[in-house]
């Protein structure tokens, strides 16, 4: 369902088909294990048996001497690169770490690192092949959690690394990579102001994103250094400029065309076969495939994070809230990195408090490096505080809305990260959310509810547009972002919008980094928001263009020359349709074409509610989600079906990682369940019909009021989910996933 709000738009706001649709549903779409080239050889990976070890020694002659091998190569091909966190658009990279992450140099730090590669004319020779690689090993002692990293005594990883953001520099190298802080007000005066104080800890376990392709890529250098990609990825313009990065060659040697994604959701937002393709391409002079299975997509690429947060808030008897402290520690894996301090951000962000503080510590363990997992960070640290939130509003006999909406944030209102928000709809949001007959359904015995908030800022960022009008009015639109959700038909949507023109006649593309104009990647929410108003801006070249075309042909001032209905108007003179102007193009100044680039600011906020209802059967601990209700102010839907998509997509997701989704570690190190098989996610027997509302309060930073839609769904599922499930238990679980197993525990315990 959808919120009524005024429609100023003709064809924003309609569910038009997929363009896309056809040649994805019939197979005729080209994902990244799809492309293949004349004389490819195919590569493999060699990985780390070890969670830490040192590499002592690596003889790659066995394999290299084997027929249908045509390379083999380790670190020693890349260039080593400087320490030093970069900014890379989204977020800050060290390409050191990179390269390190892309082929171990002096010591693996996981099991599944990447140790060798060899290049061979089928996969079974290079299967072979890696089978003779000999490599020594001084294994040395690992860990895989977090709050064992952090002892004194603990394994350090990194001798160079020392803790970063302490008062004092630190005087021992550590498994914290830095500390941040950010404070306001007064805690202990807020604290002694308050007639309630709840304190909890809560752990969170390393989820993966669940893409169902795996990373794949085609790569050919050729004999004057070109570096040609074929990759499936969530921004090709990031292969580029990441493959340049670690191979140590110009940005401008290579070229990347984009593949069809399979899902990412933040997972593939960095690179770890491309390099190494294009490193054994270069030594064989051939095209090389390389696909990973999924044990190495477990193993290899990155998960959310793992999270220990906690959180200590203090309320008035009406439910205003006085204090709030917290503490989000989160697991980069192997390399420093992980969105500590972006979840730090975001878990205050709803709500108004004078006197707050977040302490952010960045850490790292014996695990892959981890990656974006849709808001990366914010749903770990709402967790803490909206699970908190619930105990104080039950212990205070509030309803959990009523307390939220006198906490919440509004429009004029400062952020705890610094930021004023414009128009916002947090308020409207969490009145449509107890307005809804799914919040005042009646509970049985077994059964529990839960509600939460969750917020991401959302980004703009770098995108580039050119819009080409063909001679009988087609329209086609090229961008430079992956269409991970439906951005095709956004796309089209805000062209014919701006164009005046029925919504058959635009024709989508994704160019490859020649092409068009350089864009960040598909990562943030930031898509529809910042390349769709790249096109906006380039349709209104064409239209501007248009009328200067139409005044020339009607020898009038162009001042008189409005544009209605994808026509050139002017009184007392028939109005010419855009397919007409084209069709003059030849006498009117040259092909219609325009471009348009910009660094988009004014991404507006996104706040979401979660409500859940659960049944938790006492016998076994089994927990069944019976509704789920997901909320959001989404701006503006320029496609409503494919924004409710996103909010049942991150709405399952969470559920996922609240009730089942974990890695589980041996005691050597070593990932138990890198499969589907074993990695147990939500299928469609396991959740009911979720329901969604769309709020729609545009935002005042975009032309069509667009707010990006895809992080905040997964934000608030899992404090919801969590609460739902201690309401229906009486208990309060703080360790995630919810198994069966705990929760039999809980009760058991009770």
């Amino acid at each position: 369902m959808r919120d009524a709000v005024t429609n100023r738009f003709k064809v924003i706001g309609t569910r038009s088909v997929r363009p896309d649709g056809i040649e994805k549903v019939t197979g005729q779409a080209n994902y990244g294990a799809d492309y293949s080239l004349p004389g490819m050889l195919w590569a493999k990976v060699l990985r780390s048996p070890h969670a830490h070890a040192r590499i002592t020694s690596i003889d790659l002659s066995a394999a290299l001497a084997m027929p249908g091998v045509h390379a083999a190569i380790t670190s020693d091909v890349f260039p080593d690169l400087k320490a030093g966190m970069e900014d890379s658009g989204e977020g800050e990279v060290d390409f050191h770490d990179l390269s390190c992450n892309v082929m171990a140099r002096d010591k693996v730090l996981y099991h599944g690192h990447a140790v060798a590669a060899v290049a061979a004319t089928s996969e079974r020779i290079a299967e072979q092949a890696l089978a003779a690689i000999k490599v020594d090993y001084e294994v040395l002692p690992h860990v895989v959690d977090i709050g064992v990293a952090m002892a004194a005594d603990a394994p350090v990883l990194h001798q160079d690394m020392f803790t970063v953001g302490l008062a004092e520099p630190a005087a021992a190298p550590s498994n914290i990579a830095s500390r941040s802080e950010i404070s306001q007000g007064d805690l202990a005066a807020g604290f002694a102001q308050a007639d309630i104080i709840v304190e909890r800890s809560y752990r969170i376990p390393t989820a993966h994103q669940g893409y169902i392709e795996p990373h794949a890529c085609v790569v050919s250098v050729n004999q004057d250094g070109q570096v040609d990609i074929w990759a499936s990825s969530q921004g090709h313009f990031m292969v580029r400029d990441y493959t340049s990065k670690v191979l140590g060659v110009a940005v401008g040697s290579i070229k990347v065309t984009p593949a069809e994604i399979g899902g990412g959701f933040g997972g593939k937002t960095t690179v770890y076969l491309e390099p190494v393709a294009a490193a054994l391409s270069a030594r064989s002079g051939r095209p090389v495939k390389m696909v990973m299975t999924r044990e190495e997509v477990f193993r290899a690429t990155g998960p959310a994070a793992a999270g220990i947060v906690n959180v200590r808030i203090g309320a008035r008897d009406d439910g205003k809230l006085t204090a709030m402290d917290s503490e989000v520690i989160l697991d980069a894996g192997a390399y420093k990195g992980s969105p500590a301090a972006t979840g730090a951000r975001c878990m205050y962000a709803p709500y108004n408090c004078d006197n707050r503080r977040t302490v952010a510590l960045d850490v790292v363990t014996n695990t892959a490096k981890t990656a974006a997992y849709r808001a990366p960070g914010a749903p770990q640290a709402h967790l803490g505080v909206e699970c908190v939130l619930n105990e104080i509003a039950d212990s205070l006999d509030i309803d959990p809305i009523d307390l939220r909406l006198l906490n919440a944030v509004d429009e004029g209102d400062r952020a705890f990260f610094g930021a004023k928000y414009r128009a916002i709809g947090l308020k409207q949001t969490l009145e449509a959310a107890k307005a809804h007959p799914n919040y005042h359904r009646p509970l049985a015995n077994g059964q529990g509810r839960g509600v939460a908030v969750g917020f991401w800022f959302n980004f703009g960022l770098q995108s580039s547009a050119t819009i080409n009008v063909h001679e009988g009015g087609t329209v086609a639109v090229i961008t430079g972002n992956p269409d991970i959700g439906g951005s095709r038909a956004s796309m089209a949507l805000m062209a014919a919008e701006a164009l005046g023109v029925p919504l058959e006649t635009i024709k989508p593309h994704i160019a490859d980094t020649e092409s068009v104009g350089y864009n960040d990647l598909t990562g943030g929410s930031r898509t529809t928001f910042a390349s769709g108003w790249a096109v906006i801006n380039a349709a209104e070249k064409i239209v501007e263009s248009c009328r200067q075309r139409a005044a020339a042909l009607w020898e009038v001032d162009v001042e008189t020359v409005s544009w209605a209905d994808g026509a050139a108007v002017c009184a007392g003179h028939d109005p010419l349709t855009l397919a007409q102007l084209a069709a003059k193009a030849d006498v009117t100044g040259g092909p219609l074409t325009a471009s348009a680039s910009l660094n988009a600011k004014g991404a507006g906020p996104g706040f979401a509610v979660s409500l859940c209802d659960v049944s938790v059967d006492r016998d076994t601990g089994k927990v069944d989600i019976i509704s789920f209700t997901a909320l959001q102010d989404v701006g503006k839907a320029i496609h409503p079906g494919y924004v409710e998509g996103q909010m049942e997509g991150g709405a399952v997701q969470g559920i996922g990682w609240a009730l089942n989704e974990e890695y589980i570690f041996d005691s050597q190190g070593r990932l138990e369940n890198p499969g589907f098989l074993d990695y147990r996610m939500p299928v469609a027997s396991d959740l009911p019909m979720i329901d969604t509302v769309i709020i729609e309060c545009p935002n005042p930073g975009h032309p069509y009021g667009v707010r990006g839609v895809g992080e905040p769904p997964i934000c608030a599922p899992m404090p919801a989910v969590t609460t739902a499930v201690n309401h229906a238990i009486g208990a309060h679980l703080t360790t995630l996933p919810l198994t069966p197993e705990r929760v039999l525990a809980a009760l058991d315990s009770l």
